[in-house]
């Protein structure tokens, strides 16, 4: 058994083993153009509660980053929906979380296109 998983839109998938550097959340914004031309990269979440990776995420799609972007660290099921609007393609989470946090509970937040705040805010 692998000691991480992918989570993506339909599910979990063995970890792919593909190398990226790994921004952490206090990167500088500025340094992200240096980023752009990679076909992986991947931000760091050291605590479910730091949302600065989110913010990293949106600010390197802005920039026009086209490759694939992965959050890693402690993002938990209930953030899934949040990393998806914000860019990111996947999430790494390790064995024991996946155990903890089944794929039904990723794949429940998978309908992130579906639920938009903002029109909800005009009504």
């Amino acid at each position: 058994m692998s000691d991480f998983f992918l989570v993506r839109d339909d599910g979990f998938h063995p970890d792919d083993g593909a190398e990226a550097p790994v921004l952490s959340p206090d990167t500088d914004p500025a340094g992200l153009d240096a980023y752009l031309g990679l076909e992986l990269v991947a931000v760091d979440f050291p605590s479910f509660t730091d949302g600065r990776g989110f913010t990293l995420a949106r600010l390197l799609r802005e920039k026009g980053y086209r490759g694939r972007l992965r959050a890693v660290g402690s993002l938990i099921a209930d953030q899934y929906a949040m990393a998806r609007r914000v860019g990111f393609d996947e999430v790494r989470i390790p064995a024991a979380l996946a155990a903890r946090q089944p794929q039904e509970q990723w794949l429940y937040r998978a309908d992130w296109q579906d639920w938009d705040h903002r029109s909800r805010l005009a009504g």
